[in-house]
């Protein structure tokens, strides 16, 4: 369970100070004027600010004495960008930069070491993504992306999966009051498992033997990554259709391999 407050070191947050949007807007306009003091005192009047979106991340193992620094450079970047003439809350302007910060950080940062050119692709496919639904109002699907950016759509995939953060084997995924049960027993034993290979054939047999839009849909969902919607949009039917193949096409898999 998140912790509900983030412990900074030397910093007891009862004593930070908040300000009030008529005092922000004050030292705004002292600031534009050339008052140095008042970046500061802005910069201290929002450190509750960068603390409150850090419990997002409170679940990481991260040093959040490090996250908060942090976030204080995307406080100071909102800070040194904001433009009183918009009639928009500062903190509505700071939060995202904050966040993106935060995020970037622990994206450079992953503990597994991805290749440049993976992340390259990672980081245009969201940015696209974003602009894109920004100007249309639907998010594109990952073939969009794939045919804009000049990339085979696996590799898509392949990278937004590479941003995710590794999951320990023992992290529990269940408890029901009782014995909890961890990730690492819902991993196949391959040394008991040895009729794996055999399984492989029965399996790829059956995928053979489906109908084809059923077949796409299986790749497409469990492959390629897909949601339900993506494909219904792809190949023009309901969700609901989708879902009625995708529970037909893993039944009839089932009978298939029995």
């Amino acid at each position: 369970m998140a912790k509900s407050k983030v412990d900074i070191t030397g910093i007891n947050t009862n004593d930070l100070k908040v300000l009030s949007n008529k005092e922000m807007n004050e030292l705004f306009f002292k600031l534009s004027c050339g008052d140095k003091s008042a970046k500061e005192k802005l910069v201290n009047g929002n450190l509750k600010l960068v603390l409150s979106l850090l419990k997002k991340f409170n679940n990481r193992t991260d040093n959040m004495d490090d996250l908060f620094q942090i976030g204080c450079i995307g406080l100071i970047k909102a800070i040194d960008n904001f433009d009183l003439s918009h009639n928009v809350k500062f903190s509505t302007y700071a939060v995202p930069m904050i966040l993106g910060e935060v995020k970037r950080y622990l994206r450079d940062n992953n503990s597994l070491r991805i290749s440049r050119s993976i992340k390259d692709i990672a980081y245009k496919t969201l940015k696209l993504k974003d602009e894109l639904t920004t100007i249309d109002g639907i998010e594109p699907t990952n073939e969009e992306i794939a045919k804009i950016l000049g990339v085979d759509e696996i590799d898509i995939t392949l990278a937004l999966d590479s941003l995710k953060e590794p999951v320990s084997m023992f992290e529990p995924i269940y408890n029901d009051g009782g014995d909890t049960i961890y990730l690492s027993d819902q991993l196949e034993d391959k040394k008991e498992n040895i009729n794996s290979w055999d399984i492989n054939i029965y399996l790829r047999d059956a995928i053979d033997k489906l109908k084809e839009k059923e077949r796409k849909i299986l790749i497409d969902r469990y492959l390629m990554g897909k949601t339900q919607i993506e494909i219904s949009e792809e190949i023009g039917i309901s969700q609901a259709q989708v879902s009625r193949l995708e529970k037909d096409a893993i039944k009839n898999i089932k009978k298939l391999i029995k």
